[in-house]
């Protein structure tokens, strides 16, 4: 069989990934939206409503409508900013951590069973490694 051409390849993967993803956000109980915050309070730390707006490339009109939302269901909490008293940071409160990672075991749980379901043992052996291929790709 031959090499496939790398561009068929990375159109035929970039697909699949996307489809996958779609389809993992699809045992999210949080709105996408809401997570995507939630993720990026989680690894990035606290910011302001308008770095979170940057990060998340929306208006911050609109960060401030989501974190208002997030602060009612008690997933965020504000906190006054340590060096600029005219600002206030957003930080993950302790259920909305929670709430993250039951979100982020709800994905892994989902996806480990397709995996046993749907792959034979040598699929598996072959998506094993494929992981650290697409990490290498990652990191270039």
């Amino acid at each position: 069989m031959p090499t496939p051409e790398p561009a068929t390849v990375a159109a035929d993967l970039r697909t699949a990934m996307g489809k996958l993803a779609r389809r993992v956000k699809q045992e999210d109980r949080i709105p996408h939206g809401q997570v995507a915050v939630l993720g990026v309070l989680d690894r990035d730390g606290a910011m302001t409503t308008s770095d979170l707006a940057a990060d998340q490339r929306v208006r911050p009109q609109s960060m401030a409508r989501a974190v208002g939302l997030l602060m009612e269901q008690g997933l965020v909490v504000r906190r006054a900013h340590p060096t600029d008293g005219r600002k206030s940071l957003i930080d993950l409160s302790e259920v909305g951590r929670a709430a993250l990672k039951a979100e982020r075991d709800r994905r892994a749980d989902w996806l480990a069973r397709a995996i046993d379901l749907e792959l034979t043992a040598e699929e598996q052996r072959q998506l094993a490694h494929s992981v650290a291929l697409m990490e290498r790709l990652a990191a270039y």
